[in-house]
């Protein structure tokens, strides 16, 4: 057997699961897509590969990168599919609604001013997200018409594609908490919560996690948005309202877990390395 790992930076992350490979004693590959040239009439360079893990950073690369091994008839881990789903914050709450799954309500408008009257008609407090875009960058709470109005000329000004298609969420009162679970194939492997001042509690912004006991009913709402966005290995960000519901904000394909392993005690690069080598057996 032999693993491709894709990639296009090296992270604590990759290191864990070269270790977790190399504890397993399976051939594998570290390969950087960015020095990487494809013909496409010529797969048999790749056809020794049984499988390929995603660690991209860049959606672009990877999306690219899956769709020509994929057509080739070589497996990876997550799909392409499961990328173009959960790269695209549209796919995810398009995937996540379709089955009935509670996750805010979504508002997606093309122009500034279409999204300001958006905005208006699902009343304040909104999230205005990037459809594309991780760690919590480039998010904004507009709490009025004036905040509202002020992010949105920035965005157009900016005139980048992140820019241009307006993702406008409905607020969930969380408190100064989320929580993230770890889905690997049809296991809730383990859960965090993250903690933070600010209203976004991403780690990757200071957030702070702990161990995050894994109940029936989060059990369920994990398993279920992962096969929503097409299963794999992924990691489901939930809420808590006031009212104790729980809420599917998104679903990350290739999410960081350097922070997640000690609170938790899971070995989640171990648990991944199993799911993918045991991918790999299906497939051959």
């Amino acid at each position: 057997m032999r693993i491709g790992i894709l990639f296009s930076r090296i992270r604590k992350e990759e290191k864990l699961l070269v270790d977790s490979f190399q504890s397993r004693g399976v051939d594998y590959e570290m390969i950087d897509v960015r020095d990487v040239v494809f013909d496409l009439h010529d797969p048999q360079p790749w056809k020794k590969f049984d499988v390929f893990l995603d660690r991209c950073i860049s959606h672009s690369q990877a999306q690219t990168v899956l769709e020509i091994f994929e057509g080739w008839g070589i497996p990876c881990v997550n799909s392409a599919h499961v990328l173009r789903i959960c790269g695209d914050k549209k796919n995810t709450t398009l995937a996540l609604a379709s089955q009935n799954i509670p996750t805010p309500s979504v508002r997606i408008a093309l122009t500034p001013e279409s999204a300001l009257l958006a905005i208006e008609e699902m009343g304040y407090p909104v999230v205005l997200k990037p459809t594309v875009g991780s760690w919590g960058r480039l998010l904004a709470l507009i709490t009025c018409r004036e905040a509202a109005e002020a992010v949105l000329e920035h965005k157009a000004t900016l005139g980048s594609v992140q820019h241009s298609i307006f993702y406008i969420q409905q607020y969930i009162e969380k408190g100064s908490q989320d929580i993230r679970t770890f889905v690997v194939g049809d296991e809730t492997i383990c859960g965090i919560s993250r903690t933070s001042d600010h209203w976004i509690t991403n780690t990757a912004r200071g957030g702070i996690a702990a161990n995050y006991p894994i109940s029936p009913e989060v059990n369920e709402l994990s398993l279920r948005a992962a096969q929503a966005v097409g299963g794999g290995i992924v990691a489901v960000d939930l809420m808590r309202d006031a009212d104790g519901k729980f809420w599917v904000n998104e679903v990350n394909h290739t999410m960081e877990f350097k922070n997640s392993v000690e609170p938790t005690g899971v070995d989640i690069p171990g648990k991944m390395a199993d799911y993918v080598i045991a991918y790999a057996q299906q497939g051959s």
